[in-house]
């Protein structure tokens, strides 16, 4: 067992996320132990508890009104002491063979399975520090889009362009979760993990990076000639659709019910009324890419402080950032001011960059 110096920035970030889970607990349950990516590294404060990206976590937490231990393999505990941990922690390294809960087993504590939906809503609302890290990824990443994008040529392979980008994240100390690249000759596709097609003339950039344990999510669209009237109009019609999402992003609404009336939206703006079955239309943002995704009847509620991200798409178009809600506000955060911008119902909104 290992304690950590104390730290009282990240001590107290710690201490009002406990005190969240521990408000989940009945009197007869003694903790709860965490193992999800999403849950471990919103608890310890961003710590990079993976070695594989698509791996599951290396460390576990447990948490409760008497106890506080993170759980890691002996092959991995130096590294996490030294490097990722919050402060002022308790370590328990067993063998690298062991499952990680073999000394945590026991009575009165819950698995973070029991309770999915109540810890989702523990760490959907954003405390200061966490507002802090998550600006400033959205703001540097976006910054990363514009730079690279500013100086593309059509003849530039679709993965020449990811490979930029992904270095790009790895320098600003992220993780490129999803870097995708669509050319002209391959917008119909709404994920399109790239290819050694050239962008040509115009190109869709879908970006999520992830620091901290916290996942930055955009869009951004890129044209080397006039683009069409019918882009044009489709463009504008979607940025339509989207102000009806984020108008419907309200503390108190569902989920789900943002997600009827942004659907909604796509006939009301002359789209085809079952345009958004075509694509998920995104949710609530943090440390997962969507936490949750919204589909219908989720009954998760907005919070104050909470980030989302949602992605509207038809044919060609798309419009995605992150945003937070404010005090009944929403405000972007994958911004750079460097991007040109369209306003929508008196929202700035990024709009394709023109070369």
């Amino acid at each position: 067992m290992t304690i950590a110096p104390a730290s009282p920035a990240a001590t107290q970030e710690r201490s009002q996320k406990r005190q969240r889970i521990c408000s989940l607990l009945e009197p007869e349950e003694t903790a709860v132990w965490l193992t999800s990516p999403t849950a471990v590294s919103w608890y310890l404060g961003g710590a990079r508890i993976h070695t594989s990206l698509i791996g599951p976590p290396i460390a576990g937490v447990l948490v409760g009104p008497e106890v506080e231990q993170v759980v890691t393999f002996r092959n991995e505990a130096d590294r996490l002491i030294a490097e990722e941990l919050p402060s002022d922690i308790e370590v328990q390294a067993v063998n690298w063979h062991a499952p990680l809960d073999i000394g945590v087993r026991s009575e009165g504590v819950r698995y973070e399975q029991e309770l999915t939906d109540q810890l989702r809503a523990a760490r959907a609302a954003l405390l200061p520090v966490e507002k802090t890290r998550f600006e400033r990824l959205c703001s540097e990443v976006a910054q990363l889009l514009t730079q690279q994008l500013s100086i593309l040529q059509p003849e530039t392979a679709e993965r020449q362009l990811t490979a930029e980008i992904s270095r790009g994240i790895v320098e600003l100390g992220g993780d490129p979760v999803v870097v995708m690249v669509a050319g002209q000759s391959r917008l119909a596709h709404r994920h399109p993990l790239s290819t050694n097609s050239p962008v040509g003339s115009r190109a869709m950039v879908v970006v999520c990076a992830r620091r901290h344990g916290l996942i930055a999510n955009l869009t951004r669209w890129v044209q080397t000639q006039k683009p069409s009237a019918e882009i044009l109009d489709a463009e504008r019609r979607l940025y339509e659709v989207e102000s009806v999402f984020l108008s419907s992003t309200r503390k108190g609404h569902s989920l789900g019910q943002v997600l009827e009336d942004g659907s909604r939206a796509y006939a009301a703006h002359g789209f085809a009324e079952q345009e958004w079955q075509n694509h998920h239309q995104g949710g609530a943002a943090g440390y997962a890419g969507r936490d949750p995704r919204a589909q219908p009847g989720t009954t998760d509620l907005v919070k104050d402080q909470q980030a989302f991200a949602w992605n509207p798409s038809a044919p060609g178009v798309k419009v995605e950032d992150t945003v937070i809600l404010e005090h009944h506000r929403i405000r972007p955060l994958t911004v750079d001011p460097e991007w040109p911008t369209i306003r929508v119902n008196g929202l700035e909104r990024p709009a394709t960059l023109q070369l």
